[in-house]
């Protein structure tokens, strides 16, 4: 008996690895040697290309494509509809193949919103914010809350997603930050 559950309207092909207790719902596609981790949440429409690594407690909203050269690590969050890319010059002619796609990282507790894009090549850091409809053409570094086309930083994020203000202290949870040379870090009586 699988430990993870596949609506039956949604395809898995032979070769995936889907860990327990992750939910894949309707008229979803994971392909062959995509490696999805425990817990996770696939929302209607979401395909997962060949290759792709997916880490432990991920939610994928609603019309989400992750391309091969995608890296999801652990407790990522990508809203409806939001975009990656994974060619900085497609052409229908010329297809390149996964050796001429780039690599493109989000890394722990990052999170995407609804309709954003995300170019590849690029590394969201931890627990980032990229807000609704940004398209992410750099870097993005980590706790970074960044809007706009092009996406810029704005401020700073949480652990817990709350915006900081200028002291770096978090008004919900109380958890503090230090900025030293515009790089955002926990400080040590968080921990």
């Amino acid at each position: 008996m699988e430990k993870y559950f596949v609506h039956e309207s949604s395809y898995v092909d032979e070769g995936a690895v889907i860990g327990e207790g992750t939910k894949i719902w309707h008229f979803s596609h994971i392909q062959k040697g995509a490696r999805i981790g425990r817990n996770c949440s696939m929302g209607q429409n979401v395909n997962i290309s060949s290759n792709v690594i997916i880490g432990d407690g991920v939610k994928l909203q609603n019309n989400v494509s992750v391309y091969e050269g995608v890296e999801l690590e652990d407790y990522v969050f990508c809203g409806p509809s939001m975009v990656f890319t994974n060619d900085l010059t497609p052409r229908a002619k010329y297809p390149k193949g996964a050796a001429g796609y780039k690599k493109t990282r989000l890394k722990t507790g990052c999170t995407v919103g609804a309709n954003a894009t995300v170019v590849c090549g690029h590394t969201l850091g931890k627990w980032s914010m990229v807000a609704a409809g940004a398209v992410v053409t750099k870097d993005v570094k980590d706790y970074a809350l960044v809007a706009g086309v092009p996406a810029v930083q704005i401020g700073w994020v949480c652990e817990c997603g709350e915006r900081l203000d200028e002291t770096h202290k978090c008004p919900k949870c109380k958890k503090t930050y230090q900025e030293t040379d515009n790089i955002l870090t926990e400080t040590e009586n968080n921990k």
